[in-house]
């Protein structure tokens, strides 16, 4: 148990701002362990935009702009990590010539053109689907897209080699194929619960085709695994079940 609750704080300080102190410091040597636990900390960052989202439609804030207003206070509750994964793989996919000049501009923190467009699109996408989504819905909608989208993270992680050796991907550690079937599973069981059950197996379906299209991109582009890769990869899954359930469910 106790394994667990230190797992459990090391997600939350990283998936978010929430002040959480690990005796361990700043590099938790449990790390690449508490990746089992993303998706139970990404089901609690939806379910608190979720009901963000609700209070603000309860107030009377037209749909569209409370779903704007929800987006952004989950961009100030995670530090918009995984958002600035998209873009610096936007940039980097984009705008470089070869891998070490894709890797550069990845590294780069200036904001480029690829990745302001992705961010854009990003957002908006998210943004129009979010408001198409009936109140009845909107909170599990987002728990389960948060959750679908940090439990792919663990297997992306097992599954490429790290393209730098240095970067959050190397120093993190990897976990084993057991805490990324655990990470996975756990996804699972709280889309299901949350969803009727053909719209939860449709959103796990989204979830792991923008998982594989991201490892394939990154193969391709820069051979391998880095940790704005993962970012890119849980923003796109995201963006997809959110986009599916509104069409299904609105």
């Amino acid at each position: 148990m106790r394994e667990w609750l230190d797992d459990l704080r090391t997600a939350t300080a990283f998936l978010t701002r929430l002040p959480m102190p690990h005796r361990d410091g700043a590099r938790p040597e449990n790390f690449a362990r508490a990746q089992r636990l993303f998706p139970v900390v990404g089901a609690l960052i939806g379910a608190a935009i979720g009901l963000f989202c609700m209070l603000l439609r309860a107030a009377g804030v037209p749909d569209l702009a409370a779903a704007a207003l929800a987006l952004g206070g989950g961009a100030l509750l995670t530090g918009a990590l995984h958002e600035d994964g998209l873009a610096d793989v936007a940039d980097g996919f984009g705008g470089g010539r070869d891998v070490a000049a894709k890797l550069e501009i990845m590294r780069d923190s200036r904001l480029g053109t690829y990745g302001a467009l992705a961010l854009l699109v990003g957002f908006a996408a998210k943004l129009a689907a979010l408001a198409a989504i009936p109140n009845g819905v909107v909170v599990q909608s987002l728990i389960a897209a948060h959750a679908l989208g940090r439990g792919v993270l663990p297997w992306l992680s097992i599954s490429l080699s790290n393209a730098r050796s240095d970067g959050l991907a190397a120093n993190a550690g990897r976990p084993d194929g057991a805490i990324a079937a655990i990470g996975v599973g756990i996804a699972l069981v709280i889309a299901f619960l949350m969803l009727p059950f053909a719209s939860a197996l449709l959103a796990a379906i989204a979830a792991g085709a923008a998982a594989l299209i991201m490892a394939l991109l990154a193969k391709r582009q820069i051979g391998g695994l880095t940790g704005d890769v993962l970012g890119g990869a849980e923003q796109v899954a995201e963006t997809a079940i959110l986009l599916l359930l509104a069409a299904r469910l609105g």
